[in-house]
């Protein structure tokens, strides 16, 4: 895939994200790059104009990695906010960050943690919490 999709991150997601990314020792999270990059080049948006097919912060996604014939449904996570639950993926995992600002049916083209390229699609946005006014999650 030649060219990236466009990206829409809200204004608090990007705080959030620019604070938790300073916060994280230098050499700790591996695709700290490609993340910083997405963020420098989304479309920031406020809470209340998020359009509603655009994964933020908590929302559940169904999508697919071309790796696998399997569709995941995860919800986009904070690290603080993982548990063992196995339903939630954190921003920073790979497929996490990739998942950042994807419209549904959205196609992205993301290292892994294995350094390999994989595609990552979006399949379906389950729940939005802009899309049900929850702003200040």
């Amino acid at each position: 895939m030649a060219t990236k999709p466009n990206i829409i991150v809200s204004e608090q997601d990007a705080e959030r994200l620019d604070k938790l990314l300073a916060s994280l020792p230098e050499k700790e999270f591996s695709a700290r790059e490609a993340l910083e990059a997405e963020l420098d080049r989304a479309e920031i948006l406020p809470s209340t104009e998020m359009p509603n097919d655009v994964v933020t912060m908590n929302s559940t996604v169904r999508f697919r990695v071309s790796s696998s014939k399997d569709d995941f449904c995860l919800t986009l996570v904070y690290p603080k906010d993982m548990d063992d639950s196995g339903n939630k993926i954190s921003i920073l995992a790979p497929v996490g960050s990739a998942l950042l600002g994807l419209r549904q049916g959205d196609e992205i083209e993301w290292p892994g943690s294995d350094g390999r390229m994989m595609q990552v699609r979006i399949e379906e946005i389950i729940y939005q919490p802009e899309r049900e006014g929850e702003y200040h999650r």
